[in-house]
């Protein structure tokens, strides 16, 4: 077996809430020789609950043969000061010789930059180890909080994180992307397109069973969205949408159900209540392993994309998104990307993003559309999320990244 480090500051394990990517690829790499251990940090970034034990400063657990180190970090509120010092703490444990010293020796190390000081860890260890670094790029950063307007073009944080980016890119042996059109932001770099590698996110399609689609109440239509409720997720949109429904005619049995947490919803909550709408409930997260449960109720499933500028030019690839395809329920897509996994899978209705009365016809056209129509959405999307975004899948073309990254 060889040996795989990622370090992944915000990872989760299974029964968490949240994206569990890195577990479901390691449980694959196993059929293709590869042992995994998954560099994490003990604050659970949905709950704020502490993983470790006050006298622990770092603890492995093992879930179904793949490894989770454990590193303590502080807890935090929000993303100001306490944030970054989680995510420089979470650096420095990673750095400290001891903490790793228990695990085996890596072949490879993936830097997976959920922010770029994780992945900068992660190259100081290959560097250490002697072994090539694969760096994952996750998020543009910083062009991804240039665009969210958290950072000006100009300002000397955004150069040092430039310089930072750069560096990382030049570093590895092979760049990973989540996103299809990523490349076209890389190579102006100077880095060769054939050293990044497309591995988007996905789904471990063996957690749901494939079901007859039948309607969740006669009496209703359940229309559900579940994930992060942030600046990134358009949600204010999706209210606005549900007010215009609310004074629609014969729309009362459509109701919109809201799963999940960030730092927006108890603002939308407040949104919610000042349009008195009646037709939403906001519900709490629930672990990875009871989506396939929870999303056996819904009738179909919504995704926002707020207008941003340039922040979609380079693609999405949002964890929830596959689940609702694994689900074969139909979806409706609300934004203006370089790419929509909705449209090409023949999944359900597209509609410009914020804007919300385009969004309140597409659910009322839905919600009266004929059942086998919607039925044979689901249908579309499970086939095509089987073929493009099943673990397996996808771990086998990160196994034959890993495998030639050795020989190069």
């Amino acid at each position: 077996m060889k040996n795989l480090w990622i370090l992944n500051h915000y990872a989760q394990e299974p029964s968490g809430a949240g994206g569990t990517r890195h577990f479901h690829l390691a449980e694959h790499l196993k059929i293709h020789g590869w042992a995994t251990t998954i560099i994490a940090s003990s604050i659970d970034y949905q709950t704020g609950k502490q993983r470790l034990l006050p006298n622990e400063n770092y603890k492995i657990t093992d879930i179904n043969q793949v490894s989770y180190l454990w590193l303590r970090t502080p807890d935090y509120k929000g993303n100001g000061s306490g944030r970054i010092k989680n995510m420089l703490s979470y650096t420095y444990r990673a750095l400290v010789p001891n903490t790793t010293k228990p695990l085996a020796k890596p072949d490879i190390i993936i830097g997976s930059s959920v922010h770029p000081f994780a992945a900068w860890a992660g190259a100081m260890l290959a560097r250490r180890y002697k072994v090539p670094f694969i760096f994952e790029v996750r998020d543009l950063w910083p062009q991804t909080l240039i665009d969210l307007g958290h950072l000006k073009e100009k300002s000397a944080i955004t150069w040092i994180l430039q310089k930072l980016e750069t560096w990382l890119y030049r570093e590895s042996s092979k760049i990973i992307v989540l996103l299809p059109k990523a490349h076209e932001y890389i190579t102006p770099q100077g880095i060769d397109s054939e050293n990044i590698i497309w591995i988007p996110n996905g789904v471990d399609i063996h957690l749901f069973p494939k079901k007859i689609y039948t309607p969740s109440k006669q009496s209703e239509f359940t229309l559900m969205y579940f994930g992060a409720h942030g600046q990134a997720n358009g949600l204010d949109n999706l209210l606005q949408a549900m007010k215009l429904l609310q004074g629609m005619s014969n729309t009362s049995s459509i109701k919109l159900r809201l799963v999940g947490d960030g730092p927006l919803k108890k603002s939308l909550i407040q949104r919610a209540q000042k349009l008195t709408l009646k037709n939403i409930s906001f519900e709490e997260p629930v672990p990875k392993k009871h989506i396939p449960i929870l999303s056996s109720e819904a009738d179909a499933f919504i995704i926002t994309v707020p207008d941003r500028g340039k922040l979609y030019h380079y693609g999405i690839s949002p964890n929830k998104l596959f689940d609702y395809l694994a689900s074969q329920r139909p979806i409706i897509f609300s934004g203006d990307t370089a790419n929509n996994p909705v449209k090409d899978a023949q999944a359900g209705l597209t509609v410009p993003p914020e804007n919300p009365q385009a969004l309140a016809l597409a659910i009322l056209e839905l919600s009266q559309m004929p059942f086998e129509i919607r039925k044979q959405m689901g249908i579309n999307g499970r086939r095509y999320v089987e073929k493009n975004h099943s673990f397996d899948q996808l771990a086998k073309r990160l196994a034959n990244t890993l495998n030639k990254t050795l020989i190069m």
